[in-house]
């Protein structure tokens, strides 16, 4: 597989790179990013790869990342219509104002307004809901984005953080009303977190969203750096904000350098490869700080697990997803077929089916 590999993001006729390039460390504003010129040769080496699939949002480092995607693409015409650009809305940026953040008509319009001025263009291809705004209609939300997908300054809508119950509201409300529905969802997936598999997954499935899953690597945990007993690696700048992984995080840490010793690859490159053929999964969302990081997230596109590979890797891993999923899981088939094969898998039978004949 290659970047210019492309896929469809969902039921939309956007197609796009199975990497996206997140820019959220462009810019050392905040202490951990990188310079302008490391980030302008990440992003050239992306796109020279094929990539065409770029991530930011209006805070991240305090819009600076925005504005250094910006001024790339205007130093190169005609780069821009060729790039599929998403940013997001929903962070305020202007302190002790209550209206320069959230999901509210003015709100929106305002934060769209700067992102289009600092990214030195005039439309943004895929335009995020950062977050759940609790305080603000879902119908002022999503009339005010179909509005501007009317108007021309986005594309398509997606959704990044929000609960699988608000989600699936908004996304049947726009559908009632005619309105611009969710194209895609943004949420945390890896084998360290994998509790969207409960709601998320399966929303985006049968309502035909793209999912991107973000921090694949688990804040660096799944990178190979960490070893059980040893201090935090010195390079992992966020060590301090992100903490050291837990004992069970350590068993999935160890069971991966397994796996990524016999396939040959880094553990990196496998935990990526691990998110990327997950069902479901649209692109898979990388954020590197240094071009090493970004030619190392991209050796995932040449890993091929083994089913057996994969399923060590699943079973170690595998989420307690609570109820009522773990519940119809454990005894959704056995109420259903009775003890009937089904796609050559049998069932159990209810044992009070077994204890007598009699039936009412």
């Amino acid at each position: 597989m290659t970047l210019d590999s492309y896929v469809g993001l969902g039921r939309s006729g956007l197609k796009v790179s199975p990497f996206c390039l997140g820019a959220m460390n462009f810019g050392e504003d905040g202490g951990f990013g990188c310079s302008v010129a490391e980030s302008e040769q990440i992003l050239q080496t992306y796109l020279d790869l094929g990539g065409n699939f770029v991530d930011t949002a209006n805070f991240y480092t305090n819009g600076h990342s925005e504005a250094i995607l910006g001024d790339f693409l205007a130093a190169r015409p005609g780069r821009r219509d060729r790039l599929v650009l998403a940013t997001k809305f929903y962070g305020n940026l202007h302190l002790g104002d209550p209206n320069g953040g959230g999901a509210g008509r003015k709100a929106i319009v305002g934060q769209l307004e700067d992102s289009l001025r600092r990214l030195r263009t005039d439309y943004v291809d895929l335009y995020w809901l950062h977050n759940h705004d609790r305080s603000t209609p879902v119908e002022e939300t999503l009339r005010t984005l179909d509005d501007l997908v009317t108007a021309g300054k986005i594309r398509y809508v997606g959704f990044s953080d929000t609960p699988a119950w608000f989600t699936a509201r908004a996304h049947t409300t726009a559908l009632l009303r005619g309105w611009t529905p969710v194209t895609a969802l943004q949420m945390e997936y890896s084998l360290l977190e994998r509790t969207i598999e409960g709601e998320l997954l399966p929303l985006a499935e049968d309502a035909g969203m793209g999912m991107l899953p973000w921090s694949p690597l688990k804040s660096g945990y799944l990178s190979g750096k960490y070893r059980r007993g040893q201090d935090a690696p010195p390079d992992a700048r966020r060590a301090a904000a992100v903490g050291q992984p837990s004992e069970a995080q350590f068993t999935v840490i160890e069971a991966l350098a397994a796996v990524a010793e016999e396939a040959g690859a880094s553990p990196a490159a496998v935990a990526l490869s691990w998110v990327q053929n997950r069902p479901g999964v649209t692109s898979t969302l990388i954020g590197p700080r240094t071009l090493g990081h970004l030619e190392a997230n991209l050796a995932a596109l040449d890993v091929r697990l083994t089913p057996e590979q994969t399923a060590r890797l699943d079973q170690v891993s595998a989420p307690v997803l609570g109820f009522p999923h773990d519940l119809n899981r454990q005894v959704g088939a056995m109420l259903k077929y009775a003890g009937a094969t089904v796609d050559g898998v049998p069932s159990a039978v209810y044992p009070p089916l077994l204890g007598s004949t009699a039936r009412y």
